[in-house]
């Protein structure tokens, strides 16, 4: 069965090659929405509406679709707009502990698995000096929350759960839909 990731992020192409040597990128055409959701429901709904898109073309595949999201609060943080944004968003989550929620929805052989997986990431109280020199390298540019664990650069001080779901695909949760769905067996994981 042909695999399909619903999703243009290089960090979940390479987070999924753990899994598959081959398989289809095709980025969802769905319109992302998190308006009246809580963060967990916004992950979860926009993870559903990508696997669903790409399903409906695809439907002899198997799909994941997957959405990640930081809440602070219970406030969402999107991707920044821009530099300036970045940088506010950066302040906002210094020396303070966020959630990093991803929603994965993985359709195969007609049947729907999906799940939300919450990692806790705290900060280190970080200084402006190396919020304008991270933002100046354009990483966070295209991230929710303006960061990426995996950036190298001296943000989190620490976090519990899934390091992978920080980065975008929890890859424990998704070895156990896919072991469900028949396309990997335990000692593939």
């Amino acid at each position: 069965m042909t695999f399909i990731l619903a999703s243009n992020s290089p960090r979940r192409r390479e987070l999924l090659a753990r899994f598959f040597t081959e398989f289809r990128v095709e980025p969802s055409r769905f319109e992302e929405g998190s308006a009246g959701l809580s963060a967990s429901e916004a992950a979860l709904f926009n993870a559903r509406g990508k696997a669903a898109d790409v399903a409906a073309r695809h439907p002899d595949c198997a799909v994941l679709g997957a959405d990640t999201v930081v809440s602070l609060d219970g406030n969402v943080l999107g991707k920044p707009k821009d530099e300036a944004d970045a940088c506010a968003i950066l302040r906002t989550l210094r020396g303070r502990t966020h959630e990093v929620l991803t929603g994965i929805c993985l359709i195969a052989g007609g049947r729907e698995q999906a799940d939300v997986v919450t990692t806790r990431v705290t900060f280190y109280p970080l200084s402006d000096e190396l919020i304008a020199r991270y933002v100046a390298s354009g990483l966070p540019l295209d991230k929710a929350g303006a960061y990426g664990i995996q950036d190298g650069y001296p943000l989190v001080a620490s976090y519990e759960g899934s390091y992978s779901n920080v980065v975008g695909l929890p890859l424990e949760r998704l070895g156990e839909m896919l072991h469900t769905a028949g396309l990997i067996c335990p000692a593939e994981q």
